[in-house]
């Protein structure tokens, strides 16, 4: 990494936690320098973003997100910042019949990566994440030995509300849950709701 990309990060990690906090709560799983992939919900792009500066430094450089390669690549600043900062793991949204749509998210997971992966593919503006997309359980077959580690981002969709530029400072939190793993015989359709279950219990209760 380079010094401007040093300084990039050190800036945007300051901010994050002035403008929401970024506070990471572990229940069910401590923070440890173990290959993971890290499941959330999905609702801001400044989701990776509250990921990463919730996480302990020893795990953020070995911890990358999964990017859009047609949004995040679109400019030359985000390209940049996605590249030099985040070293994210760009997807094609669009793709051809002959192309493994998981092949990135593979050759990081073999290179021994932690990854952060949204499942349910877009971001959604509902409470609760939309069903789980099958890549996820096709990750958890192919290595099961990498720790499945789900998360609730909570609040971050009123950092940026709709129609606005400036951050608006909301404290937000990420949860992190205990380890899934597929289980023996278990179906795509019966591990993608568990996960996704897994995920939606971590939210921050309300009051009674």
């Amino acid at each position: 990494m380079s010094v401007a990309a040093d300084l990039m990060g050190l800036l945007l990690l300051t901010i994050a936690r002035l403008v929401t906090g970024a506070q990471g709560h572990w229940k069910g799983s401590v923070p440890q320098a173990l290959q993971r992939v890290y499941v959330a919900n999905h609702q801001s792009h400044l989701d990776w973003v509250l990921i990463w500066a919730a996480l302990p430094s020893e795990l953020r450089s070995r911890t990358r997100p999964i990017a859009a390669r047609d949004y995040w690549t679109g400019n030359r600043f985000r390209y940049w910042l996605t590249r030099e900062v985040f070293n994210a793991v760009y997807v094609d949204r669009q793709r051809s019949d002959d192309q493994d749509p998981l092949e990135p998210l593979i050759e990081a997971l073999e290179h021994g990566d932690s990854l952060v992966i949204f499942p349910e593919g877009t971001r959604g503006h509902q409470a609760l994440p939309a069903p789980f997309k099958s890549g996820l359980y096709h990750l958890a077959q192919r290595f099961p030995d990498v720790q499945l580690i789900p998360a609730w981002i909570d609040n971050v969709q009123r950092v940026m509300p709709k129609g606005e530029v400036v951050p608006v400072p909301v404290l937000c939190t990420v949860t992190f849950g205990a380890p899934l793993k597929l289980e023996p015989g278990e179906d795509k359709r019966a591990f993608l709701e568990r996960a996704r279950e897994a995920v939606i219990a971590l939210r921050p209760k309300g009051p009674a």
